[in-house]
């Protein structure tokens, strides 16, 4: 929960733009300033307070108790122009509450933090777990010394600045390791343990059981990914809630999934009563991974619970990222996130051009010309395989004729894969013309380059039967020069030539331009590829020089009726 506090007019209203915005996120804590600081220090894991930084920094300074325990806390001027992101700038995440806050007032966010001040991702800030000194390594990326990675798992990592050798270490483990001297130790969740439990079996004999079964193999409770079980046990209260102690999801599988995975020690014991040879061990291996502690029972006189523990193989990671259209302002957060998140970027040159800006320092650029999109595909996979972090980019969305397609044909489950949606072509020349998809739209490419003009047709015409309003995309170039006539040709079989027709060049960008005409005036050699090419349904109209397709038929039917 955030809490939202104010002392005057003008900061009540810019706190209750944030209230009405994150009504399910925010409290706003009224009277006096003191008092409502204390209260929502106490209840709160983050604080917004429209208030100067000086009296913040009085207010907050007696109820301080360390970095891992305070809420981040954010400042925003009476005027609204900054949002200051005072306390807990990475554990308590008021850095991102910052820009949060900053997009959502036009605030600029005041972010003061080291290693975000020249862009170098927070050994805190990666989703992991952290200990040691990590202050001290983090000091020494910032001053520029070798600092050596160590990373006995694979996990995928942002780009960050380190050395074969180094008198500072980062150590990736999910190993019992307490952290040596300048060292910081980051724990990725690669433990799955199984669990099976007997009816009633108790929390703490349940919890005892795989605390003990981790220390005793030398392996960090930080580092459990899961609990798994059989679904015959997603209710049983011990395991639930030894789950929810140990802050990890609880993840079931049918008996009949587990009875297919081959263990080393299956049992009639559970065949007989939830009809599957092993719990424990199948269910912590139904992912594949190393068994580092096979079947074990817990110490209680009966056993009421068994736990076994799998790595599980290390995963890269595979974003594909759409950034829209080509304006920034239509680039999505997602989008940027990723772009931040990777150590390894592919695409095309000239859209690795764009967003080259947003990269984190270090990250590992490979681009490449038109043309060789399956190669770029094939690369981004063959990377996440290795074990790092990737974005593939594409234009606006990256599963509209982009690049999902052929990265998902070449990636199998080895590897994780993430969409990020994009603003698209049609979409930003449909908010450009008016508003021309209010009604059944679809969008059809005329290049024949991978689908032969046969089957481009035949989709054209089925368009033009069912009355649905067609985007173009790729429409004209200089050696497809007859395929948008065809196409054209064959939507006026059905309407009429003053349908309307919206053609956008460049949408969003510097030197975008559009034009409203209609069926029978456009003239095809005025559109290249930078165009997209919106044709409307016997419905659609141009109102005050916008196309506004209705979303449904009876406006068409009154609009003729008055006539």
């Amino acid at each position: 929960m955030i809490g939202l506090i104010s002392a005057t007019a003008a900061g009540a209203a810019a706190r209750d733009r944030l209230a009405a915005a994150w009504a399910d996120r925010t409290r706003v804590y009224e009277g006096p300033v003191q008092d409502a600081v204390r209260t929502a220090f106490a209840q709160c894991e983050q604080l917004v307070c429209f208030l100067a930084t000086g009296a913040v920094v009085r207010l907050v300074a007696p109820l301080l108790s360390g970095k891992t325990e305070d809420p981040g806390v954010v400042c925003v001027d009476e005027g609204g122009r900054f949002a200051v992101s005072l306390l807990g700038g990475h554990a308590g995440g008021a850095n991102e509450l910052a820009r949060e806050v900053g997009d959502l007032l036009g605030a600029e966010p005041v972010v003061t933090t080291a290693t975000d001040a020249v862009d170098l991702a927070g050994l805190d800030t990666l989703g992991l777990p952290v200990e040691g000194d990590v202050a001290g390594v983090s000091r020494a990326l910032l001053d520029g010394e070798a600092v050596a990675l160590r990373a006995e798992v694979a996990w995928p990592l942002p780009p960050l600045p380190v050395a074969e050798e180094g008198s500072y270490t980062i150590r990736l483990t999910d190993r019992l390791v307490a952290a040596a001297e300048r060292q910081a130790v980051l724990r990725p969740p690669t433990l799955v343990v199984g669990v099976g439990a007997s009816k009633g079996a108790p929390v703490e004999e349940v919890l005892g059981l795989v605390e003990d079964a981790l220390r005793d193999a030398g392996l960090s409770v930080a580092s459990v990914a899961e609990l798994a079980t059989v679904d015959a046990k997603a209710e049983e209260a011990g395991i639930v809630e030894a789950a929810r102690r140990l802050g990890v999801p609880l993840v079931t599988y049918s008996a009949g999934e587990l009875a297919g995975v081959d263990v080393p020690n299956p049992s009639d014991a559970p065949l007989a009563a939830v009809g599957t040879p092993s719990v424990a061990e199948a269910a912590a291996l139904v992912g594949g991974g190393e068994l580092l502690v096979p079947k074990r029972k817990s110490a209680a006189s009966p056993a009421m619970a068994t736990c076994a523990v799998v790595r599980r193989p290390g995963r890269g990671r595979l974003a594909v990222v759409g950034l829209g259209p080509g304006a920034r302002d239509l680039l999505t957060p997602r989008a940027k996130a990723e772009l931040r998140r990777a150590s390894v970027l592919v695409g095309l040159d000239q859209y690795v051009d764009q967003i080259r800006d947003l990269l984190r320092p270090g990250t590992r650029i490979l681009e490449s010309g038109l043309g060789a999109e399956e190669e770029r595909a094939r690369t981004a996979v063959e990377e996440a395989r290795t074990g790092q972090a990737v974005a593939l980019i594409g234009s606006g969305d990256a599963g509209v004729y982009a690049m999902a397609s052929p990265a998902l044909a070449e990636a199998s489950d080895d590897i994780d894969v993430v969409g990020v949606p994009g603003v698209t072509a049609a979409l930003a020349a449909g908010a450009i013309l008016g508003a021309p998809l209010g009604h059944d739209h679809v969008s059809i490419s005329l290049s024949d380059l991978h689908t032969p003009w046969e089957v481009i047709e035949r989709r054209v015409r089925a368009a033009a039967e069912a009355d649905i309003v067609v985007t173009f995309y790729n429409p004209r170039s200089r050696g497809r020069d007859w395929q948008l006539p065809k196409a054209l040709g064959i939507l006026a079989e059905h309407r009429t030539p003053r349908t309307p027709v919206g053609v956008v060049r460049n949408a969003s960008r510097p030197d975008e331009s559009s034009r409203l005409t209609t069926l029978g005036a456009l003239d095809p050699a005025t559109v290249d590829m930078m165009t997209v090419v919106t044709v409307g349904n016997t419905a659609t109209r141009d109102i005050a020089g916008r196309m506004v397709t209705p979303r449904g038929y009876r406006w068409q039917s009154a609009q003729e009726g008055s006539e």
